[in-house]
């Protein structure tokens, strides 16, 4: 027998921010980033929403990109002298994910963060406070699951926290939300989504349901992520497109992830690089790698009109010149020498990042190293180029 796991209440279609007022509760804390849901006049829309349904509300802003562990006790000591009964994370997943923790904190300020690496050890919640997620990228689908990337500043490594308590009781999916998403976010935050159909699928976690909803997540990127990046205002392919970052993330809750974002964890942490844009780049020569022991990739393929596991990564890499983005981990600007100064440490990092135990194919940490080589110098992975 398998459970679902999935967020409690599911709202979508444009428009559907107004399910705000419908709340019932007292006080709620919206938890948000840099200023683009003010500027787009989001933020000011769920705050009357929620005045309209009775809730006293405050706002906790500022969460930066790839949010750190700090900036989440931070906000948890915010959360916790307004004691509210809803907390909401409004904006990009940067903004939902510190938003999860900051939640944990507020119902346990003496939990410890280094003991919550370790998958499905996150204490059960719900005592204080319930989660609403309303994400305005279509990107990581951390409205509907259990996992909240964090950074750790000091150790240039990103950890993602693992466990269901950490799935929203309220999704709500908004494409009107996404118009003013510039290009490139657009862009890095679509392949994302694309990153997770195909990992979903061929994780080592059979499930039917997931395996459908990767199918037609993957279409939907296909068929609406170009259009997106070249018409931002073309709601219905926004709303497709965030539908589809829904149906990424509700696969991967139940068939996890593997190695593309094991390696995209690291160099995201050390070396700053947009995660969607280093899943771009890893997701290729990856299926390469991993075909050598699944046949699941050709599925994928017929798709979107191919056939092979190799004509699927070369679509993957085709698309992705079509959205602008980079084809190489060199094209950041790192150089050969820092590149390959911290090749063993991310390799290490990504060889036990939580990921990989669900990769259909298990790595070595040569051949880590080769397909990270391969993927600086925007060369194709082949098994000949691991060491040893």
């Amino acid at each position: 027998m398998s459970k679902l796991f999935i967020a409690g209440e599911v709202f979508h279609g444009a428009g559907s921010l107004e399910e705000l007022k419908n709340i019932n509760g007292k006080k709620a804390v919206i938890v948000t980033g840099g200023g683009s849901m003010k500027k787009s006049g989001t933020l000011d829309k769920a705050v009357a929403f929620l005045q309209e349904a009775g809730i006293e509300t405050q706002i906790f802003e500022g969460v930066e990109e790839d949010p750190s562990s700090a900036t989440c006790a931070k906000g948890a000591e915010f959360i916790q002298n307004f004691q509210p009964d809803w907390i909401i994370g409004l904006g990009g997943c940067s903004a939902i994910d510190a938003a999860k923790i900051m939640w944990v904190f507020y119902e346990y300020p003496d939990a410890d963060f280094d003991a919550m690496i370790k998958p499905f050890t996150v204490p059960v919640l719900r005592n204080k406070a319930k989660f609403i997620a309303i994400p305005s990228t279509s990107g990581t689908g951390t409205e509907t699951t259990g996992l909240a990337v964090i950074t750790d500043r000091e150790k240039g490594v990103k950890y993602p926290i693992v466990s269901y308590e950490l799935t929203p009781d309220i999704a709500i999916i908004d494409g009107e939300i996404c118009a003013s998403m510039p290009a490139h976010v657009t862009s890095n935050t679509g392949l994302d989504v694309l990153t997770h159909c195909v990992e979903a699928y061929v994780s080592n976690i059979e499930n039917n349901i997931a395996d459908a909803l990767s199918k037609g997540g993957l279409e939907l990127v296909f068929d609406n992520l170009k259009e997106v990046v070249e018409n931002p205002t073309n709601i219905k392919a926004r709303q497709n497109m965030h539908d589809a970052s829904f149906m990424g993330g509700l696969a991967f809750n139940n068939a996890w992830l593997g190695i593309v974002h094991s390696l995209s964890h690291q160099v995201g942490a050390l070396y700053g690089i947009p995660h969607g844009a280093s899943n771009a780049i890893f997701l290729p020569n990856v299926i390469r790698f991993n075909a050598q022991v699944t046949d699941r990739y050709p599925d994928l393929a017929k798709v979107i009109g191919k056939e092979t596991a190799e004509e699927l990564a070369q679509a993957i890499e085709t698309l992705r010149s079509e959205v602008n983005n980079q084809s190489a981990i060199k094209e950041f600007g790192i150089s050969k020498e820092d590149w390959e100064k911290n090749l063993d440490y991310i390799a290490n990092n990504a060889l036990i990042d939580p990921c990989t135990g669900f990769n259909p194919r298990v790595p070595t940490l040569d051949e880590l190293k080769a397909i990270y080589n391969a993927c600086y110098e925007g060369a194709v992975y082949a098994e000949e180029l691991v060491a040893g």
